[in-house]
């Protein structure tokens, strides 16, 4: 059964979606089932319930809005991809809170050319763990703050929470 919590932050709900304990999805929305959909067929098998408390998810979250940035790191996540996105997924989660990398430094940091940008862009584009696998702190290299799937307002609220500027 996938574990699901709706926590409230600054810039909206955030649907927290769990499996024995590993996130397998997180995302601003007030509706769990937005994430539910976005899973994998053999994790939607499993189904939905909607609990109180996730645990340890739930209280990082808390302590991350609260100020401890490095809360989020802890937490266990897993989603599907080729074995580059993973990589990708999880150099997007070494990028420290208050830091940011373009595409093209978070592709060779993941061991690619820097060319790979768009590869590292589409690995942003596809992550279902938003903010614990942080691509809010991936911006264009020619300026800006580029797309964010849960739209440009969220992503500088990120940033800016992140850097003390809030």
């Amino acid at each position: 059964m996938i574990a699901a919590q709706l926590v409230p932050t600054p810039v909206g709900p955030l649907s927290l979606l769990s499996r024995e304990g590993v996130l397998v999805a997180a995302g601003f929305t007030a509706d769990p089932t937005e994430m539910f959909a976005r899973l994998t067929p053999a994790l939607q098998a499993e189904g939905l319930e909607v609990v109180d408390d996730l645990g340890a998810a739930a209280s990082a979250l808390r302590a991350y809005l609260a100020g401890d940035l490095d809360a989020l790191d802890a937490i266990p996540v897993s989603q599907p991809g080729t074995p580059t996105r993973k990589r990708l997924h999880q150099t997007l989660r070494e990028v420290k809170a208050g830091t940011t990398v373009s595409y093209a430094e978070l592709a060779e940091r993941a061991g690619l050319p820097r060319t790979a940008a768009r590869a590292a862009g589409s690995a942003c584009a596809q992550n279902l763990i938003a903010p614990f696998v942080p691509c809010h702190r991936v911006l264009p290299s020619g300026g800006g703050y580029g797309g964010y799937y849960y739209g440009v307002p969220v992503k500088e609220w990120l940033i800016a929470h992140e850097s003390g500027a809030l």
